[in-house]
C-alpha cells in the first residue's frame, strides 16, 4: 500500500474560540505579475483541536485530514510555542 503525503502549514492562531477548534492565519510573499512588487497574501484555515492546547498567538503546524465539517479539513500537528515569546527572543538576541 502507497503512503499518501499529506500537506502541511505553519502559522499563527488568531482565534481559539470555539470549542475544539481554532484558526490558523498563514501568509506568504507573492510577487505581482505584471508590477513585479512583492505582496503579502493571507488566508486563514480552521483546524481540529482535540485537547484546546492552542491559544491566541501560538505558532502552530497543521496536517490535511478529513473533514470535520463543513469548513474544518485539517488538524492540530503541532505548537511550536507563543508568537510573544519568539518575538521577544529575538529581540535579545
Amino acid at each position: 500500500m502507497a503512503k499518501i503525503n499529506k500537506r502541511t502549514i505553519e502559522g499563527v492562531v488568531v482565534r481559539d474560540t470555539k470549542e475544539k477548534t481554532g484558526i490558523l492565519l498563514v501568509e506568504r510573499i507573492v510577487e505581482h505579475a505584471k508590477y513585479r512588487r512583492t505582496i503579502k497574501r493571507t488566508k486563514k484555515f480552521h483546524f481540529h483541536d482535540v485537547d484546546n492546547a492552542c491559544k491566541s498567538g501560538d505558532k502552530a503546524t497543521i496536517i490535511e485530514s478529513r473533514r470535520y465539517s463543513k469548513t474544518k479539513s485539517w488538524r492540530l500537528l503541532s505548537i511550536k510555542g507563543s508568537k510573544l515569546a519568539v518575538e521577544s527572543t529575538q529581540e535579545v538576541s
